[in-house]
């Protein structure tokens, strides 16, 4: 029986990239029109959900390799009604996207380091683009999705090769005043905590 007759063997279409792969992306942030001026949240960038948790719907688009232009979509929380984890959570990717995105090793505590990991809003990550580890969780459908969770930081050895062009670079050495530079980054290890999606089925009862 031919391969035309039998089709045990063909591969599934199941159209997700692969856990654990590392892609650089840019992330469009799709307004949900909800404000808190004293959360900082401002601009209609966050969503408020009917059980009163609040996120970042967003859209991630990969940028280079062999997935570009494929889109990702996970929501970044920042508020649930049922506790704080969801928050830190949320807080932790947005970290890892800055440093990420600024060459800057988890690691370093420097004036310049912590400068780089404040935005004056949600504008800021609007249009971002970093190095994420694409995950894989469900829908709504309990169908399986990609999701971003976590974001690779120069401590990681593969950061510079997936980041190509080398991102602004915050020297620890630097004095006060001092501006990013342009420099390579050096590789070696870490990781951050992941991100939740709330809309996915058997999520934590705090992010439902």
């Amino acid at each position: 029986m031919g391969s035309w007759n039998d089709f045990n063997d063909a591969q599934s279409n199941t159209n997700l990239i692969p856990k654990g792969t590392l892609a650089k992306v840019r992330l469009t942030i799709r307004p949900g029109g909800f404000d808190d001026a004293s959360q900082g949240w401002t601009g209609g960038y966050a969503t408020r959900g009917s059980t009163g948790a609040v996120y970042l719907n967003g859209e991630f688009t990969v940028t280079e390799g062999p997935y570009a232009r494929r889109k990702i979509f996970t929501l970044i929380g920042l508020y649930s009604p049922k506790g704080p984890d969801w928050t830190n959570m949320g807080r932790s990717l947005v970290r890892g996207m800055l440093n990420s995105a600024r060459g800057i090793s988890d690691k370093d505590m420097s004036p310049e380091a912590q400068a780089a990991r404040r935005i004056s809003g949600f504008a800021d990550l609007d249009g971002i683009e970093f190095i994420a580890r694409i995950d894989i969780g469900t829908d709504a459908s309990g169908d399986d999705k990609n999701e971003i969770r976590s974001a690779v930081t120069p401590d990681h050895r593969d950061y510079a090769q997936v980041m190509g062009a080398a991102p602004l670079q915050f020297s620890s050495n630097a004095g006060p005043g001092a501006t990013p530079q342009q420099n390579a980054a050096a590789p070696t290890s870490s990781s951050n905590p992941p991100a939740v999606n709330p809309g996915a089925p058997g999520r934590p009862s705090w992010a439902q």
